[in-house]
């Protein structure tokens, strides 16, 4: 489990840092430029990514199970997954009610993710990789909304197409995903 912690202190310790140090990653950005702190982030997060998949692919060699979910939260956590989806496409297709609304529709959507696989997984794996995920995303959204409202900012109205646009793309990257890839890539059929 220590690779795994390793990854998630590396990956999350990034994508945390606006949060936590603003002022340092300014400072970090004028002394490497945009592109340098770009690359910085991006090998940080790559190796901390590298990190997570190996770490969770040994601890799921010998699962320390705490409890075994019921059938029925695979369900719901298809449905929750489903939602994550859309969310995160919001994140970027442009003009779309969903952004418009949330703002920040990838981090809530990585916070319906991370909380589906808790009601269907029940390893102490699990728990450390969603729940820090669970924890992360709620952070970083509420961060990011009260930037938002201390700048004032204002997202880009939403249009019928572009959230046509977004429902399209979430739900054809959650199919592909759900019936295809989680079994090739991670090896767990959802739905089999």
């Amino acid at each position: 489990m220590l690779v795994l912690v390793l990854g998630l202190i590396l990956f999350l310790g990034m994508h945390s840092v606006r949060i936590v140090a603003d002022g340092w990653r300014g400072r970090m950005i004028g002394r490497l430029g945009e592109p340098g702190w770009k690359g910085l982030y991006a090998l940080v997060s790559i190796a901390g990514f590298a990190l997570i998949v190996w770490g969770y692919g040994l601890a799921r060699q010998e699962p320390a199970v705490l409890w075994t979910p019921p059938a029925g939260l695979r369900h719901a956590a298809a449905l929750l997954t489903l939602l994550s989806f859309v969310l995160v496409a919001a994140a970027y297709v442009p003009r779309n009610h969903v952004k418009a609304k949330l703002g920040h529709p990838m981090a809530a959507g990585v916070k319906l993710w991370a909380f589906a696989h808790l009601l269907a997984n029940g390893t102490a794996a699990d728990l450390l990789l969603f729940g820090a995920f669970l924890a992360w995303s709620v952070t970083s959204f509420t961060a990011a909304r009260r930037r938002d409202r201390a700048a004032g900012v204002r997202h880009p109205a939403g249009t019928a197409g572009g959230t046509a646009a977004t429902l399209l793309v979430g739900v054809g990257a959650w199919a592909a995903f759900a019936f295809w890839a989680h079994a090739a890539w991670i090896g767990v059929r959802p739905f089999g």
